[in-house]
C-alpha cells in the first residue's frame, strides 16, 4: 500500500468546521485564516469540495476565509427540493449569506464556483468585491475541448440513465477520475502533478447521488459568467491562465471588457488548475486586491 503524496498545503492550525442548513440541506463549511478579520466566502467547482481551494484559503492569513461544500457534493447534503441548477444554486448562496449574518464580505468563485457566484449576484447578492478565478466565460461545448465536452455530456447522461449501482459507479470510476486529472493538469513537477492526482482520487467522486452530479454538469455548462456581466459592478479581479482548456483566453479577455470595474492576472504555463498548480500568485492578488 503506497503512502499518499506530501500535500504542499502549508503547515498550520486545521481549520475550524461547523454546519448549517440552508434551503432544507445540511451546507458543511470551514473556516481558515483570522476569526475577527474580514469575512471572504471561497465557492469551489464542479465535482470538488473545500479540499480544492485550501491551497488558497491556507495562504491568506488575514482574513476570515469561510469555505463550504456545495450542496450534493462533499459531505454537504443535497437539496430536499430545489433543483441542482444555476438557480437552485444561486438562491443556495444568497441564504448561506443571510444565515451567517456576514454583513460586509468578499466573494470568491473557481470556475462552476464563477457562474454559482455571478448568478447570486444577479439575484441581490452584494459583495464589496469580487474574485473570479478560471472563470466560465465560454460555452462549454465552444471551448478548445468541445469534443471532450461533448463526450461529457454522454458520460453524464449514461451516469443519469443507467440502473442506480451501475450508474453511480460509471461516475465514480477511478480511471475516468484520472484521466480528467491528467487532460487539467499543466505541470510537470511530478511531486505536485501526484499530489494533484491524489486530490481528485480523493474527493472528486464524494457527491450525494448520480442524479445530483448529472444536474450539476448541465448546470455547469449551461450559462456563462458573461451572460451576468451587467450584474457585476462591483470591483472584480479575475484570475485567468494561458492553457486553460475550458475558457480561451480571448473569451475571459472579452469578459474583462464587459465588466464595469475589472482587473484580470494572467497565470502563464496553467490551465484550469490555478488553485492547484498557481495558489502563491494566486493568493498575493487576491491579498493585494481586496486589501
Amino acid at each position: 500500500m503506497t503512502s499518499a503524496p506530501a500535500s504542499p498545503v502549508p503547515q498550520a492550525a486545521p481549520p475550524l468546521s461547523s454546519q448549517v442548513t440552508v434551503l432544507g440541506a445540511r451546507t458543511h463549511l470551514w473556516e481558515y485564516g483570522d476569526p475577527s478579520g474580514p469575512p471572504l466566502l471561497l465557492v469551489h467547482g464542479f465535482r470538488g469540495d473545500h479540499h480544492g481551494l485550501e491551497l488558497i484559503a491556507q495562504r491568506l492569513p488575514g482574513f476570515r476565509v469561510i469555505v463550504p461544500d456545495l450542496p450534493g457534493f462533499g459531505i454537504s447534503e443535497a437539496f430536499p427540493a430545489h433543483q441542482h441548477d444555476l438557480a437552485g444554486y444561486a438562491a443556495w448562496l444568497n441564504a448561506l449569506v443571510a444565515e451567517l449574518g456576514l454583513g460586509r464580505f468578499f466573494v470568491l468563485g473557481h470556475s462552476f464556483g464563477s457562474l454559482v457566484v455571478s448568478a447570486a449576484i444577479s439575484s441581490g447578492l452584494s459583495p464589496e468585491r469580487t474574485v473570479l478565478i478560471n472563470p466560465i466565460a465560454a460555452p462549454a461545448l465552444a471551448g478548445p475541448k468541445r469534443l471532450m465536452t461533448k463526450l461529457a455530456v454522454l458520460y453524464y447522461r449514461a451516469g443519469a440513465a443507467l440502473p442506480g449501482a451501475l450508474g453511480s459507479a460509471l461516475l465514480a470510476n477511478p480511471l475516468i477520475v484520472r484521466v480528467m486529472s491528467e487532460t487539467m493538469a499543466k505541470t510537470r513537477e511530478p511531486e505536485l502533478r501526484a499530489w494533484i492526482h491524489d486530490q481528485h482520487d480523493r474527493y472528486f467522486s464524494l457527491f450525494s447521488d448520480r442524479r445530483t452530479v448529472s444536474d450539476a454538469f448541465d448546470a455547469s455548462i449551461s450559462a456563462t459568467v458573461r451572460q451576468f456581466a451587467p450584474a457585476l459592478t462591483a470591483p472584480t479581479l479575475i484570475i485567468a491562465a494561458d492553457r486553460d482548456d475550458i475558457t480561451p483566453l480571448a473569451a475571459t479577455l472579452a469578459l474583462r471588457r464587459e465588466l464595469a470595474d475589472a482587473e484580470l492576472r494572467i497565470v502563464p504555463g496553467v490551465g484550469h488548475l490555478i488553485h492547484y498548480e498557481a495558489p502563491d500568485d494566486a493568493a498575493a492578488w487576491i491579498t493585494d486586491f481586496l486589501a
